[in-house]
């Protein structure tokens, strides 16, 4: 099956419901539906972090916030988040963009300045796989993929053997590597992280970091924000994955690069009016998700799963390191097609054998998804035999 039949299994809309029949019941009472205050269809969905809802406090947040411009530079509260992450993440200042694509995007284009050059990253970073080839159209860059010989996590001896170094007229040399931790719920070690910081400086090669989980790596003890982000030149970080915003992300880095940065993004129209109505809501985000601790929740139900589903035979692709717990279907004999269908028949939304765990899951959805790997695993050891348990 294609990725692309997956991705349309995955993404089939709700059944669409009028206002009348949310807000009203049969007997003609109508009762106000407030969907701020509870999880709603996010308590059973382990396609993405991306599917939280935005908390009542948020909306509390986005009431008083202030309401000036932006483009201006005039609005306190979009002023006051960006000085914040820049000092969480010991960085000299930081831009509010819409998201982490733009992030990203932003901080290769603010990196590189002419052709010819190219841009170093795993193969299967979210830079190459998800954002529409925007290096290309928005950069004019070259990427260069490398698959990582560990297949987990990206080292400086595979980034050494791929790296450019512009001696041919020929060449396309290397003039930024971009990082993402983590990289499908695995996390690059701190240790290795600041090695090939190092070694990229001394080739005076720029460095970016797709930060939109790297919160999930700080929660999982690999190292602080700031020991982290002290290993690159630029870093993104997103509001709306696994922290719950309904929007945002945030480049930190020099105060030159987000400058060039800002240029950059009112170039693409990205600039924004009254922005503090999403910052309000971002800064809830890290004070209550992060800095209060509810990414932990996320990771002990991530465990519990990865557990559940190895004690009784299963095999994992990746391991269990964050948020993600990647299931290897083949041995089970079970397709990402049938997984996706019987979850739905469940309650749960999934998309293939990649299951994220965010915050808001619930103890039902637990129950239910226990249930399915259940399933899962007898008839694919009933119809696969030489599996063992």
């Amino acid at each position: 099956m294609t990725n692309s039949t997956i991705a349309s299994l995955a993404h089939q809309p709700d059944e669409m419901q009028s206002p009348s029949l949310i807000n009203s019941k049969r007997n003609g009472d109508i009762k106000a539906v407030n969907e701020w205050s509870e999880p709603g269809p996010a308590a059973f969905d382990f396609r993405s972090d991306t599917v939280t809802r935005p908390t009542e406090q948020m909306l509390a947040a986005i009431a008083s916030t202030t309401l000036q411009d932006d483009d201006f530079q005039q609005d306190p509260t979009t002023l006051g988040l960006e000085a914040w992450m820049a000092e969480l993440t010991d960085k000299a200042a930081g831009l509010f963009v819409v998201s982490g694509t733009m992030g990203n995007q932003l901080g290769v284009r603010a990196h590189l300045q002419s052709p010819p050059h190219s841009v170093l990253c795993d193969a299967r970073s979210h830079l190459v796989t998800h954002e529409a080839g925007g290096v290309a159209s928005l950069s004019g860059a070259m990427v260069s993929c490398v698959t990582p010989a560990n297949g987990r996590y990206m080292t400086q001896a595979d980034l050494e053997a791929h790296v450019n170094r512009g001696r041919l007229i020929t060449d396309c040399p290397t003039r930024l590597i971009v990082l993402e931790i983590p990289l499908g719920g695995v996390i690059l070690p701190l240790k290795e992280c600041c090695r090939i910081s190092k070694w990229a400086r001394e080739q005076s090669i720029a460095l970016h970091l797709d930060g939109a989980r790297l919160w999930e790596a700080v929660a999982a003890g690999a190292g602080s924000l700031r020991d982290y982000c002290a290993c690159f030149d630029s870093i993104s970080l997103c509001f709306s994955k696994g922290l719950g915003a309904p929007i945002g992300s945030m480049l930190v880095g020099s105060e030159s690069l987000r400058e060039r940065a800002r240029w950059v993004r009112k170039s693409i129209g990205g600039g924004m009016r009254q922005a503090g109505v999403v910052c309000a809501a971002a800064r809830v985000a890290v004070e209550a998700t992060f800095l209060g601790g509810q990414l932990q929740r996320s990771h002990a139900h991530t465990r519990e799963i990865a557990t559940f589903w190895e004690t009784r035979g299963g095999r994992l692709i990746y391991p269990a390191e964050t948020n993600m717990v990647w299931l290897d279907l083949e041995p089970v004999g079970w397709t990402s097609e049938q997984l996706i269908r019987r979850g739905a028949a469940l309650g749960l939304r999934l998309m293939g054998a990649r299951l994220v765990v965010h915050y808001q899951i619930g103890d039902e959805a637990m129950d239910r998804l226990q249930g399915l790997m259940l399933e899962i695993l007898a008839t694919g050891f009933v119809n696969h035999p030489g599996q063992s348990r």
